[in-house]
């Protein structure tokens, strides 16, 4: 296993090119360096926003194709305005014992966004662009929800104004926190714990 270094706005840039819900960082390198899955035996790569590390193990590419640092190399950068580092977090919020007390997993899944609410109040509205393939997620009011599909089953974020599509497996419910976890700035290891909890 190697590591490398990144700066924030390195991690950040990483962060920002998610595609999809729960999207792992290996894929989302694969495609901005463009290497297909073939080429690429194994690339497990772990981002950690607090030490800015990120930890790749060794990927082995096919000798007729350019490295994936001469790729890099190659390629213009995107320059893209990197999100403020907040000294509040959605850690020291989370009580488990609260959480625990919750009914069920729509019980949980509230708490959290709840939680996530509280410590992001003025950057929160970035989970409006958190979108399924044919489902809107998040929006601000009750009936833009029920507009925008069937079977919804929209519930209001505890204390905000904001309401959140219930009517999707925990799987799915999973993945939405995941993906609000990496829009508001948190690291793919602390997403991950976050999904972890529900």
């Amino acid at each position: 296993m190697k590591q490398i270094d990144i700066d924030d706005e390195l991690y950040q840039y990483i962060a920002s090119n998610t595609q999809s819900i729960g999207e792992s960082a290996s894929t989302i390198l694969r495609r901005l360096l463009n290497l297909s899955g073939g080429e690429i035996q194994t690339a497990n790569v772990e981002l950690t926003q607090n030490n800015q590390t990120a930890t790749t193990s060794t990927a082995t590419l096919k000798s007729s194709e350019p490295s994936a640092a001469e790729t890099s190399k190659k390629q213009t950068p995107v320059a893209h305005a990197p999100v403020k580092q907040k000294s509040d977090n959605v850690f020291n919020v989370l009580n488990k014992e609260e959480l625990a007390m919750q009914k069920g997993v729509v019980g949980r899944f509230l708490f959290i966004l709840s939680a996530f609410y509280r410590t992001h109040k003025t950057d929160f509205s970035a989970v409006l662009d958190i979108k399924g393939r044919d489902r809107v997620y998040f929006a601000t009011s009750k009936e833009a929800l029920v507009n925008s599909g069937s079977s919804m089953n929209p519930k209001n974020i505890t204390d905000s104004e904001y309401w959140v599509m219930t009517n999707s497996n925990t799987t799915r419910k999973k993945m939405m926190l995941h993906e609000v976890a990496l829009c508001l700035g948190y690291s793919a290891e602390q997403a991950e714990k976050i999904r972890d909890y529900l």
